[in-house]
């Protein structure tokens, strides 16, 4: 195969391909744009223009359809994908590789739930920092379709889901575990001590829940559907914190993971409903895509997570 061929034997010399020609052709792969590639890039569009071309007539052969303004990756396109990455990866390893320093250092993304990355923030931040003082984190919040697109485009290093359980072979599972959901309300509400309580019980209660459409709440509103049954909240917020302390003070009732609530289950805040008709199965992953390289930092950070932030 002249792809293949020519993959295997690179030259990055002046007679050679190009690293750069590569780096903007995943990007440009990633990103579906020639003009967002030179955005990210610095670049302007006719120097990715050029450099693709360049990589093309390296190749000989054809990696982009270009049909009225939009791209779209050949065949050889998709092949080239894979080999480019794991010449990125290990470019930028053995960049590490010559600093022989033991200090880690870098900028690591992650995506998730506000729950989570509350959770993340409140509980474990400090300490991470104070351990890692050179490792500056980003987060964002994103409902789970987002996120993986983060992922397929190397715009997030890892993203962590609260949904159904997701299995792709593109991405790696690095931890996950099923987690534990409640119906949660003040421990004043009438329903406090109730046993064998049903969903048609208390489903026309004031309930404050996640967004329509997210992650659990979209599990949570499909197994209602199965039934037959339909919750409309008098209000839809992404912050679980604020959540807790609304219905901590009032009659409203919501459905939130109790990694989110137990703290308060236990001070006599909040309480479980005993609600015994609905136990839909939900996920909690951490995910990062096949072709990512883990630097040190990098995975330094996914085994923070997976011992502090994970239960098994």
């Amino acid at each position: 195969m002249v792809l293949m061929f020519a993959i295997e034997n690179l030259d990055f010399g002046d007679t050679g391909m190009e690293l750069r020609n590569l780096i903007t052709f995943t990007h440009v792969a990633e990103l579906g744009s020639f003009t967002k590639a030179a955005e990210q890039l610095g670049y302007s569009q006719s120097t990715v223009s050029f450099q693709i071309k360049q990589l093309e007539e390296e190749l000989d052969c054809l990696l982009f359809e270009r049909i009225n303004h939009t791209i779209t990756l050949t065949q050889r396109g998709h092949e080239l994908v894979s080999y480019a990455h794991q010449v990125r990866a290990l470019t930028d390893e053995f960049k590490e590789s010559l600093t022989n320093d033991e200090k880690l250092f870098g900028h690591i993304h992650i995506v998730s739930p506000d729950s989570v990355c509350d959770e993340m923030i409140n509980a474990h931040y400090i300490d991470f920092h104070n351990r890692y003082p050179s490792i500056s984190i980003k987060f964002t919040t994103a409902d789970t379709s987002v996120m993986f697109d983060m992922l397929d485009h190397n715009e997030a290093d890892f993203i962590i889901t609260l949904d159904s359980h997701s299995y792709n072979k593109d991405y790696v599972i690095a931890k996950e575990e099923q987690l534990e959901m409640h119906f949660v309300a003040s421990s004043a509400s009438r329903f406090a001590g109730m046993k064998g309580l049903s969903v048609k019980d208390i489903a026309n209660e004031p309930f404050i829940l996640t967004e329509h459409g997210q992650g659990y709440r979209r599990v949570f509103d499909r197994e209602l559907a199965k039934k037959s049954l339909e919750i409309t909240p008098v209000l839809e917020i992404g912050r679980t914190d604020i959540i807790t302390s609304m219905i901590a003070k009032s009659s409203m009732i919501s459905y939130l993971p109790d990694f989110v609530t137990k703290d308060l289950v236990e001070s006599g805040e909040l309480c479980y409903l005993d609600v015994c008709d609905i136990n839909p199965e939900i996920w909690k992953q951490l995910i990062y895509h096949k072709n990512k390289w883990l630097s040190k930092s990098l995975k330094t950070v996914i085994e923070y997570i997976k011992d502090n932030e994970f239960s098994n």
